[in-house]
């Protein structure tokens, strides 16, 4: 099978789904002439022409209030926000017009819509451009967010977010632009909604999504070497979050440690935490475990940086404590 780049990924999917239905078209700084911020758009705006590959000011309240009004109309908006970070100046139009729009007006107007763009810490761009707010959009009904963790993954899910009628938020890592892996040539989609078992195991369950596939994934090697077994988790979305799949793994393991790029106050770690101790309580042996960021802003200086993310260590220092049987 091909090997691409995450960022191709992502254009495929929007390419494909373009010239499948022309009401979709892209909007936001610099995606056109520039070929986006980080090249996901590259060459679009030669193949569909400037009405569907729109350049904007650095507006993002006002552009994203146009898409809201043209997906009202019958069009299907793809919003780049240049980084999530700079989402939160639009996100009353997020959060009071596209997520509610169906409900208030009785089904009458819809908002079929994708917000994407890059999240989380990307090395040393400081505070301001290295947080994660899925928790905040998933924190709200009329919403769907979802966070591939690999080049499948991301061209998989944004055709599916795309086709899906709701307003989706796609978050994508600020470090995975360049990640290279394997992508079928033909077409395929990835249900939403529905977490994936990337490996399995018998000794505890791992769950996580996003960025930390890549660090879990070491993890599991190390602990594989030391003869423990870890049924690994890809969340793929974060609402709705696939609880079932947690839980049934649970019943295996009988051990769970949760592992997400923010800060653990009011995440997605401590809602999940929340759901299996109160669903799948009676099939824990051990306390769930789970290693978030650093409860501060993201400091600048480069060991600050790792000191403050989930480390590979820390996750297999985790998973021992939990999966140890003495």
């Amino acid at each position: 099978m091909r090997e691409i780049q995450f960022r191709e990924a992502l254009r495929e999917a929007m390419n494909e789904e373009m010239r499948r239905d022309e009401r979709i078209f892209l909007i936001g700084e610099e995606v056109a002439e520039y070929n986006g911020a980080y090249k996901v758009s590259q060459g679009m705006l030669a193949e569909f022409g400037e009405k569907r590959v729109i350049d904007t000011p650095i507006a993002e309240l006002g552009f994203a209030g146009i898409a809201v009004g043209a997906a009202m109309n019958g069009l299907v908006p793809i919003v780049e926000f240049m980084t999530f970070n700079f989402s939160l100046v639009a996100i009353d139009q997020v959060i009071n017009s596209a997520a509610k729009m169906n409900s208030m007006s009785a089904g009458q107007y819809k908002c079929h819509m994708v917000f994407r763009g890059p999240t989380g810490s990307a090395g040393q761009l400081g505070a301001q451009h290295s947080q994660n707010f899925e928790n905040w959009y998933a924190n709200t009904p009329g919403l769907k967010v979802v966070v591939p963790s690999s080049p499948y993954e991301a061209k998989g899910l944004l055709k599916a977010s795309i086709r899906d009628g709701n307003p989706i938020i796609f978050m994508e890592s600020e470090q995975m632009y360049g990640l290279k892996g394997e992508v079928p040539e033909e077409e395929y989609i990835i249900e939403l909604g529905k977490a994936h078992i990337a490996k399995e195991g018998t000794d505890l369950t791992i769950v996580t999504f996003g960025k930390m596939m890549l660090r879990v994934n070491d993890a599991v090697k190390e602990l594989d070497a030391q003869g423990i077994s870890a049924e690994v988790i890809d969340l793929r979305t974060v609402r709705p979050i696939d609880y079932d799949t947690i839980i049934n793994s649970i019943k295996k393991t009988n051990r769970l440690v949760i592992v997400e790029e923010a800060w653990p106050l009011a995440s997605i770690s401590s809602e999940i935490t929340y759901m299996v101790q109160r669903h799948g309580f009676d099939y824990l042996d051990a306390p769930i475990r789970r290693i978030t960021t650093q409860d501060t802003p993201l400091p600048y200086a480069a060991t600050f940086v790792e000191a403050f993310l989930p480390s590979v260590q820390k996750i297999v220092e985790a998973c021992k404590a939990v999966a140890y049987k003495g």
